[in-house]
């Protein structure tokens, strides 16, 4: 088992299925995989904005006799001691979020020690021409930026950014030119459409690749294949660097897929040249 607390946790969770509420609280306890152990059931409440008894629910949904037997059993499979303050009392907001965000790619990292999953969704995306790519809202920029680079190395790459009655007109569309998967990218607030969409997707007998902020989404049920990347909560408005991190390593396995993908690349690259596209 990975000597990693977020990891362990998400393994003692896979399997259940959780209310909306429990899995509120499993998303929180992930991202506080470090120093959960040491919450009692009221701290832990307050930490993912639910009523006591809803934790103690929680620890019997999982099979423990109550949330006692389940901080015991998170004590045996975390660090011995308490972690240190992680961030100096010195810091300032600012620099909290950037620390936050460290953390993140830490943990992105972490999971990225078992390329498989990764390597699954590159073949999945290479094999899919067209490619649809899916992103509203806040993930409307991770989206575009995949996208963009994607038809680099991609015959047929089709953005989907854009919400309303015609988005599933368009999947369809893409269903029927020959698409077999379609890439998501999913991040807080989830907007309904894109729960929506997907399930349309699936629908239409495509395989939807999801990047999301927690294996919890609420995008999960609709997705195939899900490849969690936490965001940073420490400003007013989220921060995704590790979903776009992502992203980007998601280009490369698909590229590594690809067959031709350095053959474009370097086609591109001569016309670029030629039309002095950029500026050394």
């Amino acid at each position: 088992m990975s000597d990693n607390p977020a990891a362990r946790l998400q393994k003692l969770f896979e399997g259940h299925r959780l209310t909306p509420t429990q899995r509120r609280i499993a998303h929180c306890m992930v991202r506080g995989a470090a120093e959960v152990p040491f919450l009692s059931s009221v701290e832990l409440a307050e930490l993912a904005g639910v009523s006591q008894p809803s934790v103690t629910r929680f620890a019997v949904a999982l099979g423990f006799d109550g949330y006692p037997a389940l901080r015991r059993h998170l004590r045996e499979v975390a660090p011995a001691e308490p972690p240190r303050a992680a961030r100096e009392e010195s810091y300032n907001e600012y620099q909290q979020a950037v620390e936050g965000e460290i953390e993140n790619l830490r943990r992105l990292a972490t999971m990225l020690a078992d390329p498989a999953p990764v390597e699954e969704a590159g073949r999945l995306l290479a094999g899919s021409s067209p490619l649809p790519v899916l992103g509203l809202r806040a993930a409307s920029s991770q989206a575009r930026g995949f996208a963009y680079f994607a038809a680099k190395v991609h015959p047929d790459v089709r953005i989907l950014d854009e919400g309303g009655s015609m988005l599933a007109d368009r999947i369809d569309a893409a269903a029927g030119a020959g698409a077999s998967a379609l890439l998501c990218f999913a991040l807080p607030r989830h907007p309904r459409e894109v729960v929506e969409a997907l399930e349309h997707a699936r629908g239409a007998g495509l395989t939807t690749v999801t990047v999301a902020d927690s294996a919890f989404a609420p995008v999960a049920r609709y997705s195939d294949l899900l490849i969690p990347a936490p965001v940073g909560t420490g400003l007013a408005f989220d921060t995704a660097c590790a979903p776009m991190l992502l992203g980007r390593v998601l280009l490369e396995a698909m590229a590594d897929a690809l067959p031709d993908a350095q053959a474009r690349l370097e086609a591109f690259d001569a016309r670029a040249a030629a039309r002095g596209l950029f500026v050394d």
